[in-house]
């Protein structure tokens, strides 16, 4: 983690010393680490960090089973779909509809990665139990526009607009329910705490952080060994607010989930060493609403599924027994 600290600082091309070099190292690596986290463009030491998960060999057979599974869901003849966001950018969509559809499934993805990438895998579990799915593609993520990812802050909004547009070529007709994985279960979440059409009968939220500020803070802390102090706080803040209208603690998850009025599924892994299970459990223990936890031994992050498809499939099926009424 040093090392990925020091090539920060190397490519911010920082040269000075002293006092006056601790301030300003701090104020740049700071800036450095928002744009990784917020800015569209996937920095190179995102792509060597991936490149390092398919060298081990724990993960590569996971790995070989995401891919084909993407490619399968890409090539599936998915109706390519778009909507304006409520701050005006194009968002693309993939819609799924299924012959003798019983309910809809509205799939959020998680942080740098994409709709087939994250939900290639469950993609068949859904088809084969009767479910249309909208693949929605995260602001600043493949087709979709947006110079700038925002945590959730943006995409509840963005959620939120997809829940329409499905309402509107359904007739609301259908039980929708909100799945998501990492960032995109933290927008779910972000969403459930807003005022939702009757037919959104439930979300499924896998991995989700509470805010910017706690999964940033954790992650300068606990993974790269930075002080994430009041003024490296107060600037990330800041930085965060410039670019994408809010705040790194304006809203979490908690808040959503202290007036959420819909069924919540949590799900997370114990081995999850990119988001703390311990979040999860903070969003359960918030949720007002009817709630389920399924903890999934040995899974690491937004692995759940394929490390023990049977319980995930059993907990999402009886979920939706109980809410498609």
């Amino acid at each position: 983690m040093k090392k990925i600290v020091k090539n920060i600082l190397i490519g911010a091309g920082l040269t000075v010393s002293g006092t006056i070099a601790v301030t300003v190292s701090s104020f740049i690596l700071t800036k450095k680490l928002v744009g990784i986290a917020m800015d569209r463009k996937t920095p190179k030491i995102v792509e060597k960090s991936r490149l390092n998960v398919t060298r081990n060999k724990n993960m590569a057979d996971f790995v070989v089973k995401m891919d084909e599974a993407e490619e399968k869901l890409q090539n599936s003849g998915c109706e390519t779909v778009e909507i304006l966001s409520h701050d005006g950018l194009k968002l693309i969509g993939h819609y799924h509809k299924c012959k003798n559809a019983e309910r809809i499934i509205l799939a959020m993805h998680g942080w740098r990665s994409s709709w087939a990438k994250d939900f290639g895998i469950i993609s068949d579990f859904w088809n084969k139990n009767n479910c249309s799915v909208l693949y929605a593609e995260q602001r600043a993520h493949g087709n979709s526009e947006g110079f700038y990812m925002s945590f959730g802050m943006n995409e509840r909004y963005d959620c939120f607009s997809w829940i329409k547009w499905i309402n509107e070529v359904t007739g609301a007709s259908f039980p929708i329910y909100l799945a998501g994985v990492s960032m995109g279960a933290t927008t779910v979440l972000m969403t459930a705490g807003m005022e939702l059409p009757e037919n959104v009968k439930g979300v499924v939220a896998d991995c989700a952080f509470t805010s910017p500020h706690e999964i940033w803070k954790y992650v300068v802390q606990d993974k790269l060994h930075i002080p994430y102090d009041k003024a490296r706080s107060k600037y990330a803040d800041k930085l965060s607010r410039k670019k994408s209208g809010f705040g790194t603690n304006e809203y979490s998850t908690i808040d959503a989930m202290k007036v959420c009025k819909i069924p919540v599924l949590f799900v997370h892994g114990t081995s999850d060493r990119l988001v703390p299970i311990e979040m999860t459990y903070k969003n359960y223990l918030a949720c007002s609403a009817a709630k389920k936890l399924l903890v999934v031994p040995g899974a690491e992050h937004g692995m759940s599924y394929i490390v023990n498809s049977e319980i995930y499939e059993e907990a999402v099926i009886d979920f939706w027994k109980e809410n498609d009424i």
